[in-house]
């Protein structure tokens, strides 16, 4: 278009001069508007993390710790028995089984709303037994037996810790059965070996935890 123009103007000068005028500042703003457009933003990168950070569940045969800050006199170990029940004083019998430590403690400040000194309640797990199986690239694979909540780190170390010259610490499965139902969860724990705080992954009765060697694409 410009190289056609100049030929124009050195043949007709004079009509050129006059037609330039009005051609140049349309052809400014349509260079500008074009200049102006952009491009809409890249949609955000779609996470490929399956992480998942498992709390307690509390469940029969544990032995709680129960602590009334403000009234010491209904502080009590109690055990969750068969049917899922605490026996406390005033208050009688309490579902405990299936919940969390924090969904018991709030249960109890509202049970015992009008006995307490103040809103404030300690549920601790004292005692938990069940067996856990840790597998792949640690030094001493096989059964665990947990006296207690634990998490999938604290198992590897009761297994003799990663064998670091195979390990891959940032693709550790949990793998859990839950009926007719597999679960997996990939964990990171080389974060929690670099001293990262996260929230901790604990583990449920039968979990497996398998650690791949490293380029091992589980």
């Amino acid at each position: 278009m410009i190289k056609l123009l100049t030929r124009i103007n050195i043949n007709h000068n004079g009509r050129f001069t006059r037609w330039l005028k009005p051609l140049v500042p349309g052809l400014v703003v349509l260079v500008l508007a074009a200049g102006c457009q952009t491009e809409p933003p890249p949609p955000p990168p779609v996470s490929t993390a399956t992480n998942a950070t498992e709390t307690i569940t509390l469940r029969e045969s544990d032995i709680l710790k129960i602590s009334f800050p403000a009234n010491a006199d209904l502080d009590r170990t109690e055990p969750i028995r068969r049917d899922g029940m605490i026996s406390m004083p005033l208050i009688g019998e309490v579902k405990a089984a299936g919940k969390t430590p924090k969904q018991l403690e709030a249960d109890l400040v509202e049970l015992y709303s009008t006995q307490l000194l103040s809103k404030e309640v300690s549920v601790e797990v004292q005692s938990s037994t069940f067996p856990v199986y840790v597998t792949g690239s640690v030094l001493r694979a096989g059964r665990i037996v947990a006296d207690h909540p634990m998490t999938a780190f604290e198992a590897i170390m009761e297994a003799g810790g990663f064998d670091y010259e195979k390990a891959n610490l940032k693709g550790v499965v949990v793998i859990r059965q839950e009926g007719d139902h597999v679960q997996k969860f990939k964990l990171d724990l080389k974060k929690v070996m670099d001293g990262k705080a996260g929230a901790p992954f604990y583990l449920k009765p039968g979990d497996t935890i398998f650690v791949p060697e490293k380029f091992n694409w589980f």
